[in-house]
């Protein structure tokens, strides 16, 4: 015969059998009244308040330093990329409604509005999509619109130093890559009748070699300048208070006749970029000059 199953009391009969314990241990109420207090926090002393304090001030300066950034750096490019087309339309508009007769005996005429632009300049080596048109003037308000020409220095393709200047970080950033030139690159300048073609001068240093590197086509027509441009080399970096740079022969103080000037361009931006404390310079030669003509586009443009 087969003994009796042994059954699993249910899980109701296992808490019924310690219900009379559970309840005669924790009938007093104050337990539970002791368990649940919990001691007051400390209250917060003047130090406690004040790194507190700092650190929000803290916080609340970084963001609004990053959203300063972020206006500076890609807000006000957008607002200047705005402003260069409409400059850039408007200067079109005007070199197609007055068509003049290409002549290469007739002086270039400009009309010279500040904020307006007269020109356009390439620089090949950073890409076909860099151009730029120039206006006159360098105002705040007329460099938000694009790259500057200095009042009273020469004008493209003239003797004397064309200088432009232009914004290395936000409101369009023109010359951000400035200090990327070496020397013998490009600088294409077009008006309304002439292709102008700049080349970057030698680089300090670079005059005891350079016999060697004109073997280069690109560098074929640049060489050192001799006095009185024996200060002035492709690149330098100077305080903002050395206006020098954009005289007529640069770091020259005495006065040299039209005809002995060499035709110069220079390129000036702020540096490093972020900080006004400097200014980057760059000082190009005319080589070569070509009339406008119907699809013509100088050899120079393709160059990378």
């Amino acid at each position: 015969m087969d003994p009796p199953t042994e059954v699993i009391a249910p899980v109701d009969d296992y808490d019924d059998e310690y219900e009379d314990y559970d309840d005669e241990y924790y009938e007093d109420d104050d337990y539970y009244d002791d368990e649940d207090e919990q001691p007051a926090p400390p209250p917060d002393s003047t130090a406690r308040k004040t790194v507190r304090t700092i650190g929000e001030l803290l916080i609340t300066a970084g963001l609004v330093i990053l959203l300063f950034v972020v206006y500076e750096v890609y807000v006000t490019d957008l607002i200047s990329a705005g402003k260069q087309d409409d400059a850039t339309q408007a200067l079109d508009d005007q070199w197609s409604s007055n068509t003049v007769a290409t002549d290469p005996q007739r002086e270039v005429k400009y009309d010279l509005l500040d904020g307006q632009a007269f020109a356009k300049m390439y620089i090949p080596v950073f890409g076909p999509d860099y151009k730029f048109s120039v206006v006159e003037g360098t105002t705040d308000k007329d460099l938000e619109i694009g790259p500057g020409h200095y009042k009273g220095t020469a004008l493209p393709g003239e003797p004397g130093n064309f200088s432009v200047a232009g914004h290395r970080v936000g409101k369009g950033a023109p010359f951000n890559d400035l200090d990327l030139l070496n020397s013998c690159d490009a600088i294409v300048v077009e008006t309304q009748t002439q292709w102008f073609v700049y080349r970057v001068l030698p680089m300090a240093g670079e005059a005891a070699g350079w016999a060697e590197k004109q073997a280069n086509p690109k560098c074929a027509k640049v060489s050192p300048l001799g006095a009185p441009y024996d200060k002035t080399v492709g690149q330098e970096i100077v305080l903002p208070t050395q206006g020098e740079v954009i005289s007529q022969v640069p770091h020259f103080t005495g006065e040299v006749p039209a005809a002995q000037q060499a035709a110069l361009m220079t390129l000036t931006t702020c540096h490093p970029r972020f900080s006004d404390r400097q200014r980057l310079i760059v000082h190009a030669v005319l080589t070569m000059s070509y009339p406008k003509a119907p699809d013509f586009v100088p050899e120079e443009m393709k160059e990378s």
